[in-house]
């Protein structure tokens, strides 16, 4: 009987984790010091037992779109047992998803450097109940020597490879991933087929964010209900943010589902009175203001929650410009496409062109029914969400800095109180 299947944990005998679940074993937690925090990975059971577990945690993705894990889970296993597939060559395609191109995010990063661990154990323990014949661990190659480092540990492990991802905006997007394991190019394709049916050479792939699978292996160990004593009914368990900007100093937290903006804030040393508004989920996020704003999944269920996306906490401190910013990121997001749809070659540049113009205070009235004209033309239309996550971000700009529109568009900024 090897290290990882010699007991079962459950989630009475589960160790007291806290909120630091993911980084028990301490930084850059070698594999004895991983077993140290959370004992050996147990039999997972069977595909039916492993799914029930995931659907009972209610764990949604950690990359950005939030999207079920059982389901995802579920959804190749049928694939599996029902070959609805053209299998070229072995079984389901499994990858752990830390290229994390967002580039105010670097949860996923800190987490292979001091708990890869756990993103190998969510792949293996996944791997046992799927059958998988190719298990990928993709992530930027400054992460690569932590990641190697840990797979050198565990023999078990020798079937999963490390890939190093393109240091691009839209290279963790699904399509992109598996697009650029097959051929070297990480470009989303054609959103129709489903990844989960005909992924990786025709296979079922199962793609999660790299902070998914650790969560996956703490289920895997302790149980859906165990994750749950953390987090909301609605958004359970704990999740990593990114906290940049006007801070002290940018860290990685780990905070409760459901927890206050606020309270975030708090405990990565921002003062309340210091803040003007603050970037959730990132370039593809929504700008907020912090008094009495939810970190939950469900994103909109009530107006005062946001969805964490990407984990991404930005906050911008007084005296800097919203709309400048705004106009910033969608400069660079225009120049991160993919350059292979109407909406990003032409849509995005066209309302970088016009966001710029309304910080720069060029222009009147005109230029805001031009930014929602634009909008409408490129929201739902490209080959993959860049153009929406886009779009979502500008209209958030002119929702939260409302108040800060007419004065650009009479030339001054009220923001750094002067003129354009």
């Amino acid at each position: 009987m090897n290290a990882d299947t010699a007991m079962v944990p459950t989630a009475d005998s589960a160790p007291q984790l806290g909120v630091a679940r993911l980084f028990a074993a301490g930084p850059e937690a070698r594999h004895r010091d991983h077993l140290a925090a959370y004992g050996p990975l147990p039999d997972p059971g069977n595909a039916s037992a492993f799914l029930s577990a995931l659907e009972a945690s209610g764990l949604t993705g950690r990359g950005g779109a939030g999207f079920s894990s059982w389901r995802k889970f579920a959804a190749v296993e049928q694939a599996r047992r029902t070959r609805r597939y053209t299998p070229r060559a072995g079984g389901p395609v499994l990858v752990a998803n830390g290229a994390e191109g967002e580039p105010l995010s670097f949860k996923d990063a800190t987490l292979l450097h001091s708990s890869p661990h756990l993103v190998i154990d969510g792949l293996l323990a996944a791997a046992r109940v799927l059958g998988a014949s190719k298990m990928v661990i993709y992530t930027a190659a400054a992460n690569l020597e932590p990641v190697a480092a840990a797979l050198a540990e565990r023999p078990q492990a020798r079937d999963i490879e490390p890939v190093a991802s393109p240091e691009a905006f839209i290279s963790g997007q699904a399509s992109a991933v598996v697009n650029f394991l097959e051929t070297g190019r990480a470009l989303p394709t054609d959103p129709a087929g489903r990844l989960a049916a005909r992924g990786f050479k025709g296979r079922p792939t199962l793609i999660h964010n790299a902070e998914t699978w650790a969560h996956i292996a703490l289920i895997a160990r302790y149980g859906g209900s165990w994750f749950r004593r953390l987090g909301t009914p609605g958004d359970p368990g704990t999740r990593l943010l990114s906290i940049t900007g006007d801070v002290p100093a940018e860290l990685v937290l780990e905070v409760p589902g459901g927890a206050l903006l606020e309270g975030v804030l708090a405990s990565a040393g921002v003062r309340p009175d210091a803040v003007c508004a603050v970037l959730v989920g990132g370039y593809h996020g929504r700008w907020v203001r912090p008094a009495g704003t939810v970190l939950d999944v469900a994103g909109g269920a009530a107006a005062s929650s946001v969805r964490p996306g990407a984990g991404v906490v930005h906050v911008m401190g007084h005296g800097r410009c919203g709309l400048a910013e705004t106009a910033r990121i969608v400069g660079y997001l225009a120049g991160q496409s993919a350059r292979q749809c109407g909406p990003c070659l032409f849509g995005l540049p066209a309302l970088a062109e016009v966001m710029l113009r309304l910080a720069a205070g060029r222009g009147g009235p005109e230029l805001v029914r031009e930014v929602n004209r634009l909008s409408a033309l490129v929201a739902g239309r490209g080959a993959c969400h860049h153009p929406d996550g886009t779009v979502q971000l500008i209209h958030s700009a002119l929702e939260t800095f409302a108040d800060d529109v007419p004065w650009h568009l009479a030339g001054q900024c009220q923001a750094s109180g002067g003129a354009l």
